[in-house]
């Protein structure tokens, strides 16, 4: 019976192991949702209660919702009871990964509607910014990064106008307040715009002889960030969010050299390349504009 309840898989004991910080901060803020979402702002509070009345005609799955609470709890709220290791131990970790990046990640089952959340956490932030322009916490400008085209466009019901727009669909807020998202910025793109490109004519043959003449004629990650991010205009007080995040990695140079050969080691190659690009365009964007960048995965 026991081998029976085993699986033949290559985790490792650590990939198996219950995330004691997901648990402590999942008891924090379900003890805080038990005791009416206290010490948050009038619109947080108004938005929770929408999300949460029984009578919706659209439900919500709890995890969209919990999700958002957590979101609310770290933002709002930790700091207030004695829970500032929240964000601490999510800073030590940034530090330890990618010490040029804060980023926080929501790692839901795939088909529980992190699309949603993602309009859900655009909502918030929104109509929070619109309630209260000053507080720093929030904003109304977005730069939503995919790992390739498809998705990108899939992602349109994430802007207020699109036909399709999720904020109507899901009923993520009242129909009175959507007014308010259509002032936002929201810009969708795919990574593969965060690559360095050619500023000059150089034949290959010339980039082949010349390869500093090549460089000087790339894109500084400057100038990339001012052609992606130009439909945003001079705001610096963005939120990234990125989906799918697990494509965007940077490998440490410690980490466990893999032997592998022919095919696999191509792949795996091409796979670090493009994490990379990714990775050093969100360091790039954090550099003139990132507010906070939070992944879905």
């Amino acid at each position: 019976m026991a081998n029976q309840l085993s699986f033949d898989t290559e985790w490792t004991q650590d990939r198996v192991k219950e995330n004691e910080f997901i648990n402590r901060v999942r008891a924090k803020v379900g003890q805080w949702r038990k005791g009416g979402y206290q010490g948050v702002t009038r619109t947080t509070r108004e938005l929770l209660e929408y999300w949460t009345n029984p009578e919706r005609e659209v439900h919500l799955f709890f995890c969209q919702v919990e999700a958002l609470e957590t979101a609310i709890y770290i933002t709002e709220v930790a700091k207030k009871y004695g829970d500032a290791w929240m964000e601490n131990t999510i800073r030590e970790a940034n530090e330890t990964a990618n010490p040029q990046l804060y980023r926080v990640a929501f790692k839901m089952a795939t088909g529980t509607g992190k699309t949603v959340v993602m309009a859900m956490l655009i909502t918030w932030h929104v109509l929070n910014k619109f309630a209260n322009p000053q507080d720093t916490r929030y904003s109304d400008s977005f730069l939503i990064v995919t790992p390739g085209i498809t998705i990108r466009d899939r992602l349109r019901v994430l802007l207020p106008n699109d036909p399709n727009n999720y904020y109507k669909k899901w009923d993520v807020l009242p129909s009175n307040e959507l007014p308010k998202l259509n002032k936002a910025k929201i810009l969708i793109t795919n990574f593969h715009t965060f690559k360095l490109r050619d500023t000059g004519e150089l034949t290959r043959l010339q980039k082949s002889i010349l390869p500093e003449a090549a460089r000087a004629f790339k894109e500084t990650p400057e100038q990339m960030v001012l052609r992606v991010c130009r439909e945003l205009g001079n705001k610096r007080n963005i939120v990234v969010i990125n989906d799918e995040a697990h494509h965007c990695y940077r490998r440490p140079p410690d980490d466990i050299d893999v032997k592998l050969k022919g095919e696999e080691k191509e792949e795996a190659e091409k796979r670090d390349e493009a994490a990379r690009v990714w990775i050093s365009g969100l360091e790039a964007v954090k550099e003139k504009k990132v507010m906070q960048i939070m992944h879905t995965g």
